[in-house]
């Protein structure tokens, strides 16, 4: 008989701390305009025990994951190597890892301390809490085509390129039939609020929570981030406030039911973890003077568009190009000072974790991930359920891009440290262990 416990803790700041997401633009929080959670499923099958850990944050180290395992695996009974910890992504939330913008490298700006400190507290407690109030169990899992008909998202780089419209869940009920948590998974950045919001807030995911927590008030909300390095609301959204967050959330919500009611439900389940650390080849940097005229190029096409009144779509898509370049000349000036970078000291090697839950996979993969890489796991594993999810166990030094993306250029490639090998080493590694699992 499956055992599972879950549990839930708010996440949010004190007013004052920087909000992450926007590196570019220095926002220190005015206030909470809706809280964020940690959220824990904690399972047991009789053999072995596996939890389950979603954060409402933008990024969550390595470093922290590996502290944090310890810790758990000190308290309770559940391995280190069994848990998995991932984030659903927010941009309106505290940082949580290292950064990789120019303008913090250079003037010394770091994580709030004691944030953090309090943040893997917390989560130690929350996976505690699950396993101390277990219950017997019945589990399913399936998904829902959500895509960009519903008006919510998809390519950021091109609207008709590659998305993945799957929304998956994995839903725990208890020996009463009520549901007590669901995992839901999905790719599209949380990026609906932007720069001028100085609020906390968990954007569409925290929506979701609030459609789900109407139809089933006993249910813990976990949400996984997808594969949405190149997703996001961009060129689907109707605004950018929290109405239009709301909207997107409920839309989601909404799809995230259906999914659910239409699972099969059992109480023998089969667990367990594997995993693997890897590293990833970085690219060769420019010299300084190529990367400096490159960002004096960039900034002049951004500015001649401002100034000509171009629509904003087209405004942003070249501020973003512009900051991508501005950070690779960053990353090349802080290379030659000599100054280090944290997301390539604390994030690599990185981890590939595959949890199997019955006839589900469960792939997880660190950093921002092409929905290219996701799909092409998802193609080729040897199990038809099969769930990626992104920042998972840690973060990198920036986008995994494809080929085709550094090529062209634009925010995503300028603000990687990563080459363009590095996505086809993460899919090859997560279908070895698709293939183990």
């Amino acid at each position: 008989m499956l055992k599972a416990g879950t549990s839930i803790v708010n996440i949010s700041p004190k007013k004052g701390v920087e909000l992450a997401g926007y590196p570019h633009f220095p926002r220190y929080n005015t206030g909470i305009n809706d809280p964020l959670y940690a959220s824990c499923l904690f399972l047991d099958n009789g053999k072995v025990k596996i939890a389950v850990i979603a954060m409402d944050i933008l990024f969550f180290s390595r470093k922290y994951v590996q502290e944090v395992r310890s810790r758990i695996q000190e308290k309770t009974s559940i391995p280190g190597s069994n848990i998995f910890i991932s984030v659903s992504h927010t941009h309106s939330g505290p940082w949580a890892a290292g950064r990789l913008d120019m303008e913090a490298l250079e003037n010394g700006l770091h994580v709030n301390n004691e944030y953090v400190g309090e943040l893997k507290n917390k989560t130690v407690q929350l996976a505690v809490e699950a396993t101390s109030n277990v219950f017997d169990a019945t589990l399913g899992s399936g998904f829902v085509m959500c895509g960009k008909e519903k008006g919510i998202g998809g390519n950021r780089r091109d609207p008709e390129g590659p998305a993945d419209p799957e929304m998956w869940t994995v839903a725990v009920k208890d020996e009463n039939n009520i549901l007590r948590a669901a995992i839901v998974k999905y790719a599209l950045h949380p990026t609906v609020i932007h720069e001028d919001s100085t609020l906390v807030t968990a954007d569409y995911p925290g929506y979701i929570r609030e459609y789900l927590k109407q139809e089933e008030p006993e249910m813990n909300l976990l949400f996984q981030q997808g594969t949405s390095g190149d997703q996001s609301t961009r060129y689907f959204r109707q605004r950018q406030d929290f109405e239009e967050a709301k909207r997107i959330g409920y839309t989601m919500g909404q799809c995230a039911c259906a999914s659910i009611k239409g699972l099969d439900f059992k109480n023998e389940i089969g667990l367990r973890s594997v995993s693997k650390e890897i590293d990833l080849p970085l690219k060769k940097l420019p010299e300084e003077e190529e990367a400096k005229a490159a960002a004096e190029n960039t900034k002049a096409e951004w500015e001649r568009l401002k100034k000509e009144g171009a629509p904003y779509i087209e405004i942003q898509n070249a501020n973003l190009k512009n900051l991508g370049a501005e950070n690779t000349l960053g990353y090349i000036r802080l290379k030659n000072k000599g100054i280090p970078i944290s997301l390539e000291a604390d994030e690599l090697p990185a981890e590939v974790q595959v949890l199997t839950i019955d006839d589900t996979r469960m792939v997880g993969i660190p950093g921002e991930v092409f929905v290219e890489f996701g799909l092409n796991i998802q193609r080729r594993s040897p199990h038809k359920k099969t769930i990626v999810v992104e920042l998972a166990n840690g973060c990198l030094p920036g986008y995994v891009c494809t080929a085709d993306a550094i090529a062209e250029g634009g925010y995503e490639a300028g603000a990687s440290m990563l080459s363009e090998k590095a996505g086809e080493v993460l899919v090859e590694t997560a279908l070895e262990l698709l293939k183990k699992s």
